[in-house]
């Protein structure tokens, strides 16, 4: 996505050799017009795959989760990270290895929400290592609903997210803007016409 690609040179920081931030327009800071631009991305390359619900993990996934539900005309539902005394403690749950905060999370998704008639796409700000898909996945497993694939904001291609998440089952990715490395502090995107 051309606009999202231009976003991320633009406003996008390269911090070391594999983080980097888009605070300012997707996971501090959000871009509604953007987010509602990826929405519609999103929902034009499901459009054929019967979606009857969009998973997230908070935080940042919610937005663009939201445009696409939005789009699609389907709930939302985000996995949370931590239990609340109001949460039902009938719940899916997985756990959720963060590299960047370098953190493990159990999220979860009360039990109302997924059920075995969903067939639900994935929708995530980063894929990376794939930690939070294969999450998202084994949830989706417990309720034994339809994963009919997942739709990434950013891809860092130079890792094992994508191979982790079709090992996995996950089969039909599509990502926004997929980044191939960080060169001198700059992005380089992969070439989708090779």
């Amino acid at each position: 996505m051309k606009e999202l690609e231009n976003r991320i040179q633009e406003d996008g920081r390269v911090i070391g050799k594999d983080i980097l931030k888009v605070d300012s327009f997707l996971n501090h800071q959000i871009d509604p017009q953007l987010m509602l631009a990826m929405g519609q991305e999103f929902a034009r390359l499901f459009a054929n795959q019967g979606v009857t619900k969009i998973l997230t993990v908070e935080a940042s996934g919610i937005a663009p989760a939201v445009m696409a539900g939005l789009e699609m005309k389907v709930p939302v539902v985000f996995a949370r990270k931590s239990k609340s005394r109001i949460l039902s403690d009938a719940a899916f749950t997985a756990d959720v290895y963060s590299f960047t905060k370098q953190t493990s999370n159990a999220i979860r998704i009360d039990k109302r929400f997924l059920s075995a008639d969903d067939h639900v796409l994935l929708i995530d700000d980063f894929l990376a290592n794939g930690q939070a898909l294969l999450g998202l996945k084994e949830i989706a497993d417990q309720a034994q609903a339809t994963v009919v694939g997942a739709g990434i904001v950013i891809e860092k291609s130079f890792q094992p997210g994508r191979d982790n998440a079709i090992n996995a089952g996950i089969q039909n990715i599509h990502s926004l803007a997929r980044i191939a490395a960080f060169e001198n502090g700059q992005v380089c995107f992969v070439d989708e016409e090779k």
